[in-house]
């Protein structure tokens, strides 16, 4: 009996041994300069929805991110998740698989944390999370590897060292005009049978029994509950390598919220310019008309007017 108690310990822990090198993930989350408070209580929120993850300081550079995989190497990651913030309005998020790639630049939009829209979910600090993907990822190729990317990176795995063994809360990763929504849910679990609070001043309703159920086995209600953030990520390319070497993926679609801040900017003027020209011209006809009066009484054209000088 021993012998076999010791055989099938053994193999457990050879067991263990191998998950924990297959699924042996880390994350480093930092963020570039510039960037504004709610994009930090983003990085706070999912620093707290990812045990997993080590959160560092602010990064110097915009242009040389290679040294992000010298920072991963320093602290044992495998991954990198860094927002880069543009002129303290645009967020976009870089996600890479340090040392080797692919590396995923996405521009973030949309964003509410959890503060902001006072959301009721809660759910225990260090769980591990349930990933629910759409099946429009398995449709092109770019999204199976922003999938396998989303899979590393939020997947917290089981050997985590902060990790706790539960899984109370989801994360939806939808795809909706190109775009990709993620949500997050809190699994709510109640007995069947209690009362229902009561709605717009309606009387509290007590659920109909269920049907007795075997000895031993109790069923709940499931419900999600939005915990927060919210937010939405548009993909632009994917490079081969960590921060580097050659775009695989190019989204052709995709303009630059400056590049559409500027376009309006030159929309705006033009319509400026085109109100100047047209008072313009119309100055010039009414002078030519003998119609430059003032207060019923015709004007004298002035000496140092062009129409004079250049006659």
């Amino acid at each position: 009996m021993a012998a076999v108690y010791k055989t099938l310990s053994a193999s457990s822990k050879h067991e263990k041994e191998g998950e924990s090198r297959k699924n042996k993930q880390r994350v480093l989350i930092l963020s570039s300069r510039g960037v504004t408070y709610r994009h930090r209580h983003l990085l706070q929120d999912l620093y707290s929805l990812m045990p997993h993850s080590r959160k560092e300081a602010k990064l110097d550079t915009k242009t040389k991110l290679y040294q992000l995989n010298e920072l991963a190497e320093l602290y044992n990651c495998n991954n990198v998740l860094f927002f880069e913030a543009r002129k303290g309005k645009d967020l976009y998020a870089w996600m890479s698989k340090a040392p080797n790639g692919p590396t995923v630049k996405m521009h973030l939009q949309n964003l509410h944390t959890m503060e902001e829209l006072n959301f009721i979910g809660n759910c225990l600090k260090g769980s591990r999370p349930v990933l629910s993907f759409d099946a429009a990822f398995e449709k092109q190729a770019h999204f199976r590897v922003i999938k396998e990317l989303f899979t590393q990176i939020f997947g917290v795995p089981k050997t985590s060292r902060k990790v706790k063994p539960f899984v109370d809360h989801v994360m939806s990763f939808t795809i909706a005009d190109g775009k990709i929504w993620i949500r997050v849910f809190q699994i709510n679990e109640s007995e069947p049978g209690k009362k229902k609070p009561a709605m717009n001043g309606e009387a509290e309703v007590e659920e109909a029994q269920p049907a007795p159920k075997k000895k031993g086995k109790t069923e709940f209600d499931v419900s999600l509950v939005e915990i927060g953030p919210r937010f939405v990520l548009t993909p632009i390319v994917i490079q081969e390598s960590s921060f580097g070497g050659p775009i695989i993926y190019e989204n052709k679609e995709f303009v630059s919220p400056n590049q559409i801040r500027s376009d309006l900017r030159r929309a705006k003027g033009g319509k400026y310019n085109r109100r100047t020209e047209a008072a313009i011209d119309n100055k010039i006809k009414r002078g030519d008309l003998g119609l430059t009066t003032h207060g019923g009484r015709r004007r004298e054209k002035d000496p140092l007017s062009d129409q004079v000088l250049f006659a």
